[in-house]
């Protein structure tokens, strides 16, 4: 950018026209310019007469806070982020980190937790449960104070960025870009499954004895519908826009997985339950705070990411182990806790309770879709806007984001064997939350060598990726052993 400009502290419009790439003036959001070093470029004023500009975000979920409009130097930013979904708004706080963190850290996979206390027993299973929750809060933590740099004054808005900047361009292509890719995508799919599977199961229970008169959706029908709300619902253009759906998406989260639970104590142990570990059979980052010299944006990142943490923890653990305690061996490996919730429960509790717990995997299905989604959102639009050096126009905007929903439903639908391969993949993108976030640690703060930290991050990252070998080789031994029912276009 060949000149900066001075702001108040409202956002104006220039009479005259700014070259690309653009400040704030360009981007549909409230507050999106990149922060810049004050020494970087010289200061000029902008004559002319302004007038404000309206964001397109809808009201009912643009951020409430009033966003910090000044840039104090801290930070330096790619102005190119100022178009881009995930960076395009700098108004978000602590408690969006927790609606988000919250929103995509209990997801569909709290379900299936139980399974593994199947394989693992009630000892190993607790204590691998909670040696894995504080390890990933550990690499969380670690990622949110790596987001900004108050030596170098830069700031790393994705993980892949951040991966770049430790391990070099080549390098990061190889070890984060599929993984984050197949996370992204992969995520989507499996949301697409389950969110299509418990509509059906939802209008079923709604429906009653009418269903059989009249010729009900077929599975495939369904996901086509789920596809499509979650595609209308993407629309929303960053990832402050969508803060009101993490919450929504959070609150049924943590209902759900309360409902269940609660539920499967309740009805108490079922006959012939039995504990004893079986053979497996077959094979699981914010950049939109303001941030300034006395108030960086890692502080209230942390707040909330802690915060969600302790409600996940109040999910995921009594999920697990109130569900392991009812079920024992009988959990279905298929589904978890909702398919046993149905397979067990479904005459002896209230209609209106199953429907509601069905209710809520849908709502946080398809909000989880939106945070899953975003990644790639973002990849989409910024080849876009590095060829074009403009902001993504809302219409192809529109193409990009139906592209990819749509693209998922296919795989969803043409694959549905892809779930045999979890354990393969999961095992080769383990590292991205368990190893890489150490070794980033130890190359850009450098602590000293042999300290409690050095040994400490040292330890975990080649931990991670000893324990992705031991995933990825068993997963690609169960392949080997059990092989893959290839069946394309035929879901169950």
């Amino acid at each position: 950018m060949g000149e900066s400009v001075e702001r108040s502290s409202s956002p104006v419009t220039p009479s005259r026209p700014i070259s690309a790439p653009p400040s704030q003036f360009h981007s549909p959001s409230l507050s999106r310019s990149p922060l810049l070093a004050a020494d970087d470029h010289p200061q000029t004023e902008i004559t002319g007469k302004t007038t404000p500009k309206a964001s397109r975000t809808p009201r009912f979920i643009t951020p409430l806070g009033s966003p910090i409009r000044r840039a104090l130097h801290l930070t330096k930013l790619d102005p190119q982020d100022a178009w881009l979904p995930i960076t395009e708004s700098r108004n978000g706080n602590a408690y969006y980190a927790a609606f988000h963190t919250l929103c995509s850290g209990i997801g569909i996979q709290a379900l299936v937790l139980p399974v593994a206390f199947t394989i693992l027993g009630w000892t190993w299973g607790i204590i691998s449960l909670t040696l894995a929750f504080i390890w990933q809060l550990y690499t969380l933590y670690l990622l949110v104070e790596l987001h900004e740099s108050t030596e170098t004054g830069l700031r790393y808005s994705r993980y892949m960025q951040l991966c770049s900047a430790t391990f070099g361009d080549k390098l990061m292509k190889l070890l984060a870009g599929f993984p984050i890719l197949y996370l992204s995508a992969g995520t989507c799919v499996a949301l697409i499954i389950i969110g299509g599977s418990t509509s059906k199961m939802f209008f079923q229970i709604v429906c009653g004895a009418t269903c059989a008169a009249n010729q009900p959706l077929t599975t495939v029908e369904w996901y086509l519908v789920f596809t499509s709300a979650a595609v209308l619902l993407s629309q929303l253009p960053s990832l402050n826009s969508i803060a009101g759906v993490s919450l929504i998406g959070a609150i049924t989260a943590v209902g759900y997985c309360t409902l269940i639970w609660v539920l499967s104590v309740a009805k108490g142990r079922l006959p012939s339950v039995s504990y004893n570990p079986v053979h497996a059979k077959t094979q699981i980052a914010q950049a939109t705070m303001p941030s300034s010299e006395k108030h960086p944006s890692r502080v209230p990142m942390w707040k909330g990411v802690k915060l969600a943490y302790l409600l996940i923890a109040m999910c995921l653990f009594p999920l697990s182990i109130g569900g392991y305690w009812a079920y024992g061996q009988m959990i279905p490996e298929n589904g978890g806790m909702l398919t046993a919730l149905y397979a067990f429960h479904v005459r002896d509790t209230s209609q209106f309770i199953i429907g509601l717990t069905s209710l809520f995997v849908i709502i946080s299905a398809v909000s989880s879709f939106q945070i899953y989604g975003m990644p790639t959102f973002d990849v989409m639009e910024s080849m876009y806007t590095r060829r074009k050096k403009q902001a993504c126009p809302w219409w192809l905007r529109v193409i990009f984001r139906a592209k990819f929903g749509y693209t998922m439903f296919f795989v969803a639908v043409a694959l549905p064997f892809l779930g045999s391969l979890a354990g393969l993949v999961g095992g080769i993108a383990l590292p991205v939350t368990l190893a890489y976030p150490c070794f980033m640690w130890l190359k850009i703060k450098k602590p000293k060598m042999y300290s409690l930290r050095w040994w400490l991050n040292l330890g975990l990252g080649v931990l991670g990726m000893a324990l992705s070998g031991v995933v990825t080789a068993a997963g690609l031994y169960v392949v080997i052993e059990t092989g893959v029912q290839v069946k394309f276009f035929k879901p169950q």
